[in-house]
């Protein structure tokens, strides 16, 4: 393990809230080099370079970095996602991780070492499954992805776990209906822009960085999934049903999609006073991850603690309890 023990009016109060919850988590002393958290270490376990848990797990790094005072910035892994990040967590590679909840919610009930098993900081935003193709492409249903060539998620990751699951659902196999391919989302964005791939699941926060980019010189589109929410909804309840809006990447108007809640999570092992301080100076610096992608917007203390079915660590637990006098 890394780690050491060594809404605009209501905002500002929420933010006087955090920081002097985080005062107190620090022992009422001065940040910097004072701070019990100087000789800290942790490694942040992220997704692709082009997705949103990437930018914002660099934002939360240089956050971190300042408001615990520690001697040196975290370290931001780029990993294939929530199945990737959640071993990565259970053997002790990494110290926070990024995660959906239904990856989440299956891991749960693995056998995990009891102080590895994941326990939540924080619900951050929500994932919009997002499946990507030409805005000059023919195809317009997921069932229109038969005999394609069809990137299907890196593996490890949660969006192959999801494609599968919306494939099912639309009465397609990956091994026998499509020309799958495993790719991230990095090499899933200069595959389409290749011309190498005729589409790309993806499941990110809103707008995704890399397919924005994507977006400006190679016009997309993305399919909705109206046909298949209610079979998707029936079998795993823990996804819920959403708008992407129009003008989202260009698209021309707003599609229907499934969001899937994200949790950054830790070890339950985690000391108290350490959770409890990443989860204060995370709140401390939203601004900062407001900057570094518009899905920071949605983070508060209200939406926060909804990470069922993982249970929040008893620091975070604790923040909560300091700051809801705020709220």
């Amino acid at each position: 393990m890394h780690a050491t023990t060594g809404l605009p009016s209501r905002r500002t109060v929420l933010r006087a809230g955090a920081a002097t919850a985080l005062g107190a988590l620090l022992g009422g002393g001065a940040l910097g080099c004072a701070s019990e958290f100087a000789g800290t270490r942790l490694t942040l376990g992220t997704g692709g370079s082009q997705g949103v848990y990437y930018t914002l797990g660099g934002a939360l790094a240089d956050a971190w970095w300042e408001r615990l005072g520690m001697a040196q910035r975290p370290t931001v892994r780029s990993t294939a996602g929530s199945v990737e990040n959640l071993s990565l967590l259970a053997s002790g590679s990494v110290d926070v991780i990024f995660s959906t909840a239904d990856v989440a919610d299956t891991a749960l009930a693995t056998s995990t070492p009891p102080g590895r098993a994941p326990r939540a900081l924080a619900r951050i935003y929500d994932d919009a499954l997002q499946v990507v193709v030409p805005a000059n492409s023919s195809i317009t249903l997921l069932t229109e992805l038969r005999g394609r060539r069809v990137s299907v998620g890196a593996t490890d990751s949660q969006v192959i776990v999801a494609a599968n699951r919306l494939l099912t659902a639309a009465g397609l196999s990956p091994r026998r209906d499509l020309t799958a391919s495993q790719l991230g989302i990095d090499e899933s964005i200069a595959a389409l822009r290749g011309g190498d791939i005729d589409a790309f699941f993806w499941s990110g926060g809103l707008p995704t960085g890399g397919l924005a980019a994507l977006s400006a010189d190679r016009p997309i589109r993305l399919l909705d999934l109206t046909p298949v929410v209610p079979a998707i909804r029936a079998a795993y309840p823990v996804y819920d049903v959403g708008t992407v809006p129009a003008a989202t990447y260009g698209i021309p108007a707003p599609i229907t999609t499934l969001f899937v809640r994200n949790f950054l999570l830790v070890a339950a092992e985690l000391p108290d006073d350490l959770a409890g301080a990443l989860v204060a100076g995370l709140f401390d610096e939203r601004d900062r991850l407001v900057r570094a992608n518009p899905a920071g917007r949605v983070i508060d203390t209200r939406s926060a603690i909804g990470t069922q079915p993982v249970p929040l660590h008893p620091g975070a637990e604790r923040f909560y309890r300091s700051a809801k006098e705020y709220d």
